[in-house]
């Protein structure tokens, strides 16, 4: 079978078919483009501008701002009491659980009252005795009386009845004293709390002999509901307070100055807020602090003697101040700096002079003006795209709803108090 055969197309023709498709290929991606183009989509090109970088910020308005001190701080017991056998015997019973509340004169310990039981019964019975001697000692000077007027009798006679009647007399008076005493006695076996709080473990067992030869110690009480909470400040920085306070530089700060606040181990703040009793007058000549104890409400318990904390004090009122969180500060060996939003969205870097720490703000006492903005978040994002301008955003704490920019800065000392 013979095959088909077709004409041959010059290879001239077949060059100028090729050139001219080619053409058509070039023309058609033209017109697509100038359509795209035409259709409004964006142009990516060398020049074109990068966007804006979103930043959290606040804005700066001065105003009043306490003067806080955070110190580190121990709680006491306001009160403790050491039960002690004041009377010699073995020990009976317990009378407590160990842990629990206890009110003041609550029996905690019983000691075996039998032999004070005895001596209290003989004291007794030399009482009786006493008044009886004193009985008849009486019935002879009044018998005695009628006689004397009468001369019946010598003057000696009668004055050795009167002198017999007050010796029968003193002999009652001291056995009155001997039955108050082993009555007393009697009263220490058994062992009472002396004051109203909470009872720790027993240090005795029962069939312990106690009290024989010392005052043994049984127990400890404590009164936990209110707590001291002693802490230390520097010397130096007390005067430095006191230096601007009369300089001017700060105000005192007012009637609720004296309270204070007790920040536990985990960060968390205790809702109560104490108050301040006293400075000590003396510097510790070793470590150069003064010792200042407040007083704290435990109503429920949950503090414990013995726990560390961090007091937050207010020590003086700063007029003019700015709280700002304290991520939104740099600090360097050359000071202390921010971020702030300049003209055309530019970011800038301000010096500040800071006064110290307000929970977790900083007080800013120098190098802000009203209105400027502070960039609070977004310092990541500002290093990726380090020509891009910035774009403020109202900066508000986690949890909490965004903040206008007049009240950013209370928002912030919000979140610090």
């Amino acid at each position: 079978m013979v095959s088909p055969s077709f004409p041959t197309l010059p290879t001239r023709f077949s060059a100028q078919l090729a050139v001219c498709a080619l053409a058509a290929l070039i023309l058609t991606a033209c017109g697509g483009d100038d359509k795209s183009k035409g259709a409004g989509a964006p142009a990516a090109g060398a020049g074109a501008a990068p966007p804006p970088v979103p930043v959290g910020v606040v804005t700066v308005k001065p105003g009043s701002v306490p003067v806080m001190a955070e110190l580190p701080g121990r709680l006491e017991a306001s009160r403790v009491a050491q039960v002690r056998a004041r009377a010699a015997g073995i020990l009976q019973k317990r009378l407590f659980t160990e842990g629990s509340d206890v009110r003041a004169g609550q029996p905690l310990f019983q000691i075996d009252p039998a032999p004070y039981q005895a001596a209290l019964q003989s004291a007794q019975a030399t009482q009786a005795k006493a008044e009886a001697n004193l009985a008849q000692a009486t019935a002879l000077v009044e018998r005695y009386q009628p006689l004397q007027a009468a001369k019946a009798i010598s003057p000696q006679e009668f004055l050795n009845a009167q002198v017999a009647q007050r010796q029968a007399q003193a002999d009652v008076a001291a056995a009155k004293a001997a039955v108050a005493t082993a009555q007393l006695n009697l009263g220490y076996a058994a062992v009472t709390s002396p004051i109203a709080g909470r009872v720790g473990r027993a240090l005795v067992t029962e069939g312990a002999l106690v009290g024989q030869g010392e005052v043994t110690q049984l127990a400890v009480v404590q009164q936990i509901n209110p707590l001291y909470v002693n802490f230390t400040q520097s010397a130096n920085e007390v005067m430095r307070l006191r230096q601007a306070l009369a300089a001017g530089q700060l105000q005192r700060a007012g009637e609720n100055a004296a309270r204070v606040k007790v920040v536990l181990d985990d960060g968390r703040e205790y809702p109560v807020a104490g108050r301040l009793l006293f400075a000590d007058l003396t510097v510790d000549a070793a470590s150069g602090q003064v010792t200042l104890r407040a007083e704290l409400p435990n109503p429920k318990a949950e503090l414990l003697p013995g726990m560390y904390v961090r007091v937050r004090l207010e020590q003086a009122q700063v007029g003019g101040g700015v709280l700002l969180p304290q991520q939104a500060v740099t600090r360097t060996a050359q000071g202390d700096f921010v971020t702030v939003v300049e003209g055309g969205n530019k970011a800038g870097r301000r010096p500040v002079k800071l006064g110290g720490a307000t929970g977790t703000n900083w007080v800013v006492l120098g190098g802000l003006k009203e209105g400027d903005q502070v960039v609070v978040d977004g310092f990541q994002k500002m290093m990726m795209s380090p020509a891009s301008p910035l774009q403020p955003v109202p900066w508000a704490p986690l949890g909490a709803s965004a903040p206008t920019a007049a009240s950013a800065p209370a928002s912030s000392a919000s979140a610090a108090q």
